[in-house]
C-alpha cells in the first residue's frame, strides 16, 4: 500500500509522527557521536604532518558541512513556504535555524582551536573563514526577524526572503579555497578524485557526520512538535492530543 506523505504536509497529521520518530533519530545520534569520537580519537592514525591536532577534524569538518547543509535545507523549507503558503513550512524553517547557527559556531570555534597551532593565530579573515562567519550572521538574522516580527506570517515572508538571498553565501563558502588564494586547505574529499584520507579517517569523518545528521532531525522534530503546539494551541485536535499523551 502507497504511503500518502502529503498527509503528513498538516501540522496535525505531522505532530504525532514527529513524536515517533524522533527518539529513534535520538537514540541513532547518541551511538553514532561514540562510535565516531571513538574511530577519530583512538583508532585513526596520527597525521604525519600535524600530529594529534588534527584530530579536531573530526568535529570541525563535520559541523562545517552541517552548517551549510541546514542553510540550503532552511532555504528550500522557506522557499515552499513563500511559494504554498504551507504553515508546516515555515515551521521546520524556523526549527532548522537554531541547529544550524549551532554547528556554524562549532565550525567557526574548533577551526580556530585548529588554527592556532597549524597558522599560529586564533583567526585570520581568510575568504572561507570570512564567509562561513557570514553564514552565522545569516542564521542569526533569520532568527532575530522571527522574534523581531509579532504576525507570524510576516515573520515567515520576511525571513523566508533573507534565507532565500543567503543562500548565495553556501557556495561561496564551498568554492572560496579554490576561487582565492587563502590560508584553509584544500578539501580532502573529492567527487572527482576520491579522498587523499586514510579510510579509517575518511570513515570516522563520514560517521561524525552521520551522527550530527541524525542530532539534527531529532532537535528539529522535536522543536517542530513545540512551534506547532505554540501556533495551533487553538485548535481543537491540540486539546485531543494533549489530553492522549497525558493519560
Amino acid at each position: 500500500m502507497a504511503l500518502n506523505w502529503f498527509k503528513y504536509s498538516s501540522p496535525a497529521s505531522f505532530y504525532p509522527l514527529a513524536g515517533r520518530l524522533a527518539p529513534w533519530f535520538g537514540v541513532a545520534a547518541a551511538l553514532l557521536t561514540l562510535t565516531g569520537l571513538y574511530l577519530g580519537f583512538f583508532v585513526a592514525p596520527t597525521d604525519y604532518k600535524q600530529g594529534e591536532a588534527y584530530r579536531i577534524i573530526f568535529i570541525h569538518v563535520p559541523a562545517a558541512w552541517m552548517s551549510m547543509f541546514i542553510y540550503l535545507v532552511m532555504a528550500f523549507y522557506a522557499g515552499l513556504g513563500l511559494v504554498f503558503n504551507t504553515r508546516l513550512s515555515a515551521f521546520m524553517a524556523r526549527a532548522l535555524a537554531p541547529t544550524g547557527a549551532l554547528f556554524t559556531f562549532i565550525s567557526l570555534w574548533t577551526g580556530a582551536l585548529w588554527g592556532k597551532p597549524m597558522w599560529g593565530a586564533w583567526w585570520v579573515w581568510d575568504a572561507r573563514l570570512t564567509s562561513e562567519l557570514i553564514l552565522l550572521f545569516l542564521y542569526l538574522g533569520f532568527i532575530s526577524l522571527q522574534a523581531a516580527i509579532e504576525d507570524p506570517r510576516r515573520a515567515a515572508r520576511a525571513s523566508g526572503l533573507l534565507a532565500l538571498i543567503g543562500a548565495v553565501n553556501v557556495p561561496i563558502i564551498y568554492f572560496s579555497v579554490q576561487w582565492w588564494n587563502t590560508l584553509h586547505q584544500g578539501a580532502s574529499i573529492s567527487m572527482s578524485q576520491g579522498s587523499a584520507m586514510a579510510a579509517t579517517m575518511l570513515t570516522a569523518m563520514l560517521v561524525m557526520t552521520l551522527a550530527f545528521w541524525m542530532y539534527t532531525i531529532a532537535v528539529v522534530l522535536t522543536r517542530v512538535r513545540c512551534e506547532i503546539l505554540e501556533r495551533e494551541r487553538h485548535s481543537e485536535w491540540v486539546a485531543e492530543v494533549a489530553s492522549r499523551e497525558t493519560r
